[in-house]
C-alpha cells in the first residue's frame, strides 16, 4: 500500500514538472508569436513608405520628362541653359 501512494505522488510530481514545462513552452511560442506579428506589421508599413516614395518618385520623373520635352534644349527659359549659341 505504500508502495502505491509512493508511486501516485511521484506520478504528480512527473505531471506537475510537465505541467510546468508545456506552460513555459506555451508561454515562449506565444511571446514569440507576439514579435513575429510585430515585425511583420512593421515590414507592412515599411512597404507602404516605400511605394508611396516609389509612386511620387514616378509622379516627379513624369513631370520632369514633359518638361524636357516642351524645352529639349533644357534651358528653362531663363538664358542659363546653355543650349543656344553665345556668339
Amino acid at each position: 500500500m505504500a508502495d502505491a501512494r509512493g508511486t501516485r505522488a511521484a506520478r504528480r510530481r512527473q505531471h506537475l514538472r510537465t505541467r510546468t514545462s508545456t506552460k513555459k513552452r506555451h508561454d515562449d511560442i506565444k511571446r514569440t508569436v507576439n514579435s513575429l506579428q510585430d515585425s511583420i506589421d512593421s515590414l507592412r508599413l515599411s512597404i507602404k513608405y516605400l511605394m508611396f516614395d516609389l509612386e511620387a518618385t514616378r509622379r516627379e520623373n513624369e513631370y520632369l520628362r514633359k518638361m524636357l520635352e516642351q524645352d529639349p534644349n533644357g534651358g528653362g527659359g531663363n538664358g542659363s541653359g546653355g543650349g543656344g549659341n553665345a556668339e
